[in-house]
């Protein structure tokens, strides 16, 4: 099993950026792709980012144009640098992967405690 530790949420004022990290540890492969995704509050969770080890990346609509989504493969960490943020971004943030375990294995996944960020207006 995979574990992912999420990083860089707290409190930011509306226009603020923020940069949220999740490194990976445990025993794996590879990683075959990261994801972010976020919830607000009374809301479902909803994929914010994804980049997979191709380096495709796919971005939600609503953060199009103020959110980049990177990762270091040395450090089996993904970061996603938020920008120009909005109240309306404010949410848990949860980090999630794919990953093989050894080889031959099925593909599995897993996710992170999740780091709230906050965008006060």
């Amino acid at each position: 099993q995979v574990q992912l530790v999420e990083s860089g949420g707290g409190l930011v004022q509306a226009g603020g950026s923020l940069r949220l990290s999740c490194a990976a540890s445990g025993s794996f492969l590879r990683i075959n792709f990261w994801a972010w995704y976020r919830q607000a509050p009374g809301k479902q969770r909803d994929l914010v980012a994804t980049i997979n080890r191709e380096g495709s990346i796919t971005y939600a609509d609503s953060v199009k144009g103020r959110c980049t989504i990177s990762n270091d493969n040395a450090k089996n960490t993904v970061y996603l640098a938020l920008n120009s943020l909005k109240p309306e971004d404010t949410a848990v943030y949860y980090c999630y992967t794919g990953y093989t375990k050894t080889i031959g294995m099925t593909p599995t996944a897993s996710w992170g405690q999740g780091t709230q960020v906050t965008v006060s207006s």
